[in-house]
């Protein structure tokens, strides 16, 4: 719109009024952000506004639509094979993409990834690889192309060309309590999933206290805006429902998930990560147009972790971004460069649950994550878990262990942290992580 016409106050007026902004409106606050003429002050007042009275159908396509325009939108098609990728929504211990995309690479279909950093409980996949000594998540785009010709698989976050109004407002909302807001979360992720140069789309969307849509019934509406939206932008997409009330796997923040991913890689990985990993990973490979069935899916993948396929081209995707290989074939390596403290029960029983919104926050309080967009992440920070639920353990057992880079944090975390154990004798059968399926406008349970 005119800049002579603009008024962030109008805005950010209108939207406390509960009115809808137009397509212009939009327009006018993602240009003026991005070019850093709208302070963060006004541009977070308006994202107060519109969590608290809400976004409008069309509102959520202008601002999908203007952030994904708000930089290039990549073309990929020379690049031979349907271009897939992954997107979670988040959860405590979501280390699936670091898995995921050597999997389905390793399956011949091409994996272009553009990811995003922690968000408040939640870890971020690119804080997660840049614990990697030496992996560098940032990458010019023909680089990006070069890297996915030559070996099918990068992994990056948001350059200066691929939406850069989203790399802003992430960092913002993650700050000012907007993050669980379905219309910034559909727009943050397209704008940057669309500008990829993808060809399909498989989304993970969780709900449980270890996710940002802890309702069921919110995280259901979330899948289908996502997929819909998606859908409506010319992307064939699947979203798979799963359950984050449980941290997922033993290991959380940003190198203990590392570490436990190369587990993974190698075959050795905890069962209720790899059931969400080769689900996920048996849609990209169908969308990919490898097999037609998931059931033919889900065999390649676990083919490729058997044969060592996986673990080679995560090495491969590890040597080409700059990354420690010694430091993947050594992981323990680091050991000397941690603090540790071991947090024991202080009562027996059988453990029912272990709360994932708990451990996320408590891996942030110990560094793994970040308070204010300032802030550094301590890449070591984070939390081993010794028990799941299910398990049964006696006064004085280890439930967990918590290392970073300093020891400052322990006091506080460890009075905190037992509340995440809950103990129940009655406890019944483990579900499955793996709710429900929807694809074209349908849900079905798998």
């Amino acid at each position: 719109m005119d800049s002579s016409s603009f008024n962030m106050i109008d805005l950010i007026l209108k939207k406390r009024e509960k009115g809808a902004l137009s397509q212009q409106e939009i327009e006018g606050f993602i240009s003026g952000y991005t070019a850093g003429t709208v302070p963060d002050y006004q541009a977070s007042a308006l994202l107060m506004a519109s969590f608290l009275n809400g976004m409008d159908e069309n509102e959520m396509v202008h601002l999908t639509r203007t952030m994904l325009h708000s930089g290039r939108v990549l073309d990929l098609h020379n690049i031979p094979g349907l271009k897939v990728d992954k997107h979670s929504t988040g959860g405590v211990g979501d280390k699936m993409s670091i898995i995921l995309a050597p999997i389905v690479a390793s399956c011949g279909v091409p994996v272009p990834m553009i990811s995003g950093r922690g968000l408040g409980h939640t870890g971020g996949t690119l804080d997660k690889l840049e614990s990697i000594p030496g992996f560098s998540t940032q990458m010019d785009i023909e680089s990006y192309r070069n890297q996915l010709a030559d070996i099918g698989l990068v992994m990056i976050g948001q350059t200066e060309d691929i939406a850069p109004a989203d790399k802003k407002l992430y960092a913002l909302r993650d700050v000012t309590a907007t993050v669980e807001f379905i219309p910034f979360i559909a727009a943050s992720i397209l704008s940057k999933k669309l500008a990829e140069g993808i060809d399909a789309l498989v989304l993970d969307v969780k709900f449980g206290s270890g996710s940002f849509m802890s309702d069921e019934t919110k995280a259901r509406q979330l899948a289908e805006t996502l997929a819909d939206l998606a859908e409506r932008f010319g992307k064939k997409t699947v979203a798979l429902l799963t359950d984050m009330d449980q941290p997922l796997g033993r290991g959380i923040g940003n190198w203990p998930e590392i570490q436990e991913s190369i587990a993974c890689l190698q075959g050795e990985g905890p069962d209720d990560v790899m059931e969400v990993t080769l689900a996920l990973a048996a849609e990209m490979i169908v969308l990919g147009g490898k097999t037609p069935t998931i059931q033919q899916g889900m065999k390649m993948a676990q083919e490729a972790v058997v044969s060592g396929a996986a673990w080679a081209k995560f090495r491969a995707l590890v040597a080409a971004q700059g990354g420690s290989l010694d430091a993947i074939n050594n992981p323990t390596q680091r050991d000397s460069a941690k603090q540790t403290l071991s947090i024991l029960a202080t009562q027996a029983g059988r453990i029912s649950r272990v709360d994932a919104r708990i451990i996320g926050k408590m891996a942030v309080a110990l560094g793994a994550g970040r308070m204010k967009k300032e802030d550094i992440v301590d890449p070591i920070a984070g939390i081993w878990l010794h028990v799941k639920a299910g398990d049964q353990v006696a006064v004085g057992d280890p439930l967990a262990v918590l290392q970073a880079t300093s020891s400052e944090p322990f006091e506080s975390v460890s009075k905190r942290i037992l509340s995440a154990f809950e103990f129940d004798e009655d406890i019944k059968k483990i579900p499955s992580r793996i709710k429900d399926r929807y694809s074209s406008g349908v849900w079905v349970n798998p």
